[in-house]
């Protein structure tokens, strides 16, 4: 068990004894002045809403102090996970850029090796044109 759990245990326990043995005192009623008017209670009563305000200000305390160490902890994840994000997209954005240069080199390649093709057929074309047309020339001498 916590520290702070055994000693509320022992602080309560001796709380309950003190009442156990001054019950007479507790419980004889006394005139109580509010500045506005005076009231007739038992004192018991009294430190019962007395003790009652003490424990829900340490529960509230001890609330807010859970909520903000979490609110902080939620934070510096919230930041680990934005630096992860970061990183990958830092990560997608290098890889992206390399695949673009590795398309646009094999793009630039089969952009010359089509030139190439397109040279030699406009060759072998106008190399079957002249010698049709050297068959021509021939063929027309001939017959004249």
């Amino acid at each position: 068990m916590r520290f702070r759990t055994v000693l509320l245990i022992i602080v309560v326990v001796a709380i309950v004894a003190f009442l156990f043995i001054n019950w007479r005192v507790f419980s004889a009623p006394s005139n109580w002045n509010f500045l506005i008017g005076t009231i007739e209670m038992p004192i018991g009563v009294v430190m019962l809403g007395l003790l009652a305000a003490i424990y829900v200000g340490i529960w509230q305390g001890t609330i807010l102090m859970d909520y903000r160490r979490q609110s902080k902890e939620m934070q510096a994840q919230r930041a680990l996970a934005d630096d992860a994000e970061a990183s990958r997209f830092t990560q997608l954005s290098t890889l992206m850029r390399d695949e673009m240069s590795k398309l646009d080199k094999r793009l630039e390649t089969a952009l010359d090796a089509l030139r190439g093709e397109v040279r030699d057929t406009e060759n072998s074309i106008a190399a079957t044109l002249a010698e049709m047309d050297d068959r021509l020339q021939r063929a027309t001498n001939r017959n004249c």
